[in-house]
């Protein structure tokens, strides 16, 4: 009988799913805005603590509504506090997280453009009005943080009806910089943190809008439910000094202690 039974044991061992042994590295939904940033943060975490994470990037808007419909993730890094507070208000997080960088954005025209790039945007309404402008990039604002604050920018230089017709939507804030990139659009309106990549760099010009043309994007992460020790760790790392550097490396400025 106990040769019988160990045999049953080593059987359910073998035919065990690995994640049975091995807890699964913790799954982070991140701003697509830092696609750019969190890879070597999350690098940096390995290397100092011998935990991974997956990292999975979007627009905050439709990563909100993925926790909401229940999808495993266990830390969330937006690009508006606002998607953290409706979170929080559901009973989806573990407090109201905290602030870890405030984003920038800038209008970005790729080489051989029509679009001159200057920070007033009067290089963009100049191209409007004489037709040389007939596709322009922009996260899409219904669900993208930086989309809306492009709208807002673009508002306050009283191009955003004339630019409407024109407007090419990505479905976040990356694929709008790909767009503009690749010279798919002919100039849009992209964070600072992707617009300062090699690969961005060197397909055209940015320039920095003024950072009150637009409301702040005060970028909040938190810790949800019934997350494992690994994503505290993570979430925690977020907050020390190496994660600050690489932050504020990439152009995002750093919030108070």
């Amino acid at each position: 009988m106990k040769s019988w039974l160990a045999a049953v044991a080593v059987l359910l061992a073998v035919l065990a799913p690995a994640g049975a042994t091995a807890a699964e590295a913790p799954l982070v939904a991140a701003a697509a805005d830092l696609q750019s940033t969190l890879p070597g943060i999350a690098a940096a975490f390995e290397n100092k603590t011998g935990q991974s994470v997956r990292l999975t990037f979007g627009a905050s808007g439709a990563l909100t509504q993925q926790i909401l419909n229940g999808a495993p993730y266990e830390v969330f890094l937006s690009a508006d506090e606002s998607y953290v507070e409706r979170l929080a208000a559901a009973g989806r997080t573990e407090g109201a997280g905290a602030l870890y960088a405030v984003g920038r954005i800038g209008l970005f025209v790729p080489k051989g453009s029509s679009i001159r790039a200057d920070a007033d945007l009067n290089g963009l309404a100049a191209a409007l009005k004489a037709g040389r402008a007939q596709r322009f990039a922009i996260a899409n604002p219904a669900h993208a943080p930086y989309g809306r604050a492009a709208q807002a920018a673009l508002e306050r230089a009283g191009l955003w009806t004339a630019i409407q017709p024109r407007l090419v939507l990505g479905e976040n804030v990356s694929q709008a910089t790909q767009f503009a990139a690749s010279g798919a659009a002919q100039g849009g309106i992209i964070p600072l943190s992707l617009a300062s990549t090699p690969q961005v760099k060197a397909a055209g010009t940015f320039v920095l809008l003024p950072a009150a043309w637009h409301p702040p994007l005060r970028q909040r992460a938190v810790v949800l439910k019934d997350a494992s020790p690994a994503a505290r760790a993570f979430y925690a790392f977020l907050q020390g000094p190496e994660a600050r550097a690489a932050f504020a490396r990439h152009g995002f400025t750093l919030p108070g202690r």
